[in-house]
């Protein structure tokens, strides 16, 4: 038996209860409640929704995590917890369900954040991280560049998106195309029968010099060609438009994680967060780093959208390190930069 702690991580940044279990980097259990489709026919994310969904679904699957497990409460050496960025409302849920836990079971309270989980996860697959990294997320609220030195105590922020993130874009460019809530699966999906060349879409900020991002004139393009081809009475075949979209999209992001790669002289690249789970990102990421030398990580899709696995396991990764707990007073902080990694 392992004499690593066992560790129970709390996610709820947003829409996902998340609950997982960890012992080092080995997963033992990781748990979803999702609220989506409570949230499908407004077509984005409401966060009072979220929140009370996060409220009914905490016990129920935290109690599941420990079933699938095998454990019990008292074999829970340590609680972590998304402190944020994300919803403040759905945020505050999982910070006192924590503060909770950690009291009424007498063990240390690692407060973290969502961004460095995203990073820390992949441990739970590929073994430990390089150091350093370059980690790229991209998600509905971030998309973000990285270079990781050690993603228990020093994250850099290379460089962001300066409007909206990529998908934010992909649901917005979903439901111009009539296709469901949360967009990024159904784009995927339907560009699987188009062509990435049919359409020229713009790229945002692509030879600007920069690790920033940029997506909204690319969604706005998109709402105008649309809007276009309507007007004439011209058919719109929605598997060219969301396949030219996409292209546009991970073009722009590969591009730009393997400059961050180059300038920094690194050789490990990961991506992580919901909009890695996108084949094509996969896909084109691969092949350019095939080609530029650079070994790529990334999570298998269910470890790339929220879950509480990503938290337990930087929440281990701050024990390993000897980091000091944190207090029973941390808050919830909805704009946490991602250079705090642990609260």
């Amino acid at each position: 038996m392992s004499d690593e702690p066992l560790v129970l991580g709390i996610e709820t940044s947003c829409d996902e209860t998340g609950i997982g279990i960890v012992r080092g980097h080995t997963l033992l259990a990781n748990t979803i409640a999702s609220s989506v489709d409570e949230h499908a026919r407004f077509g984005g994310v409401v966060p009072e929704v979220a929140s009370r969904a996060h409220l009914e679904a905490m016990t129920p699957t935290v109690e599941r995590a420990l079933e699938q497990a095998g454990l019990r409460f008292s074999d829970i050496d340590a609680i972590a917890v998304t402190a944020g960025p994300g919803l403040a409302g759905a945020l505050l849920v999982g910070v006192a369900a924590a503060k909770a836990y950690a009291l009424g079971l007498g063990v240390p309270l690692y407060g973290v954040n969502h961004l460095a989980a995203h990073v820390a996860v992949d441990q739970l697959e590929h073994g430990a991280l390089p150091k350093p990294c370059i980690a790229m997320l991209v998600s509905g609220g971030h998309s973000s560049l990285l270079l990781v030195p050690d993603v228990a105590k020093d994250v850099i922020s290379l460089g962001s998106t300066v409007d909206d993130a990529a998908g934010e874009a992909f649901d917005k460019v979903a439901r111009v195309l009539g296709l469901p809530f949360p967009g990024g699966p159904y784009i995927d999906r339907a560009a699987r029968d188009g062509s990435g060349t049919a359409i020229a879409f713009p790229r945002g900020k692509y030879d600007d010099g920069t690790l920033d991002f940029s997506f909204s004139g690319l969604k706005t393009a998109v709402a105008r060609w649309v809007e276009a081809r309507e007007r004439s009475g011209e058919p719109v075949h929605v598997p060219d438009v969301a396949a030219s979209f996409q292209e546009a999209v991970v073009d722009v992001l590969t591009r730009k994680a393997l400059q961050a790669c180059r300038e920094h002289g690194v050789q490990d690249l990961l991506i992580g967060g919901g909009v890695a789970a996108n084949s094509r990102l996969r896909a084109l990421a691969q092949e350019r780093c095939d080609a530029a030398g650079v070994r790529l990580r990334v999570p298998r899709p269910g470890l790339c959208t929220d879950n509480g696995a990503m938290v337990a396991t930087l929440g281990s990764d701050l024990v390993a390190a000897g980091v000091t707990p944190s207090s029973l007073e941390i808050p919830a902080d909805s704009s946490l930069p991602i250079t705090t990694v642990h609260v």
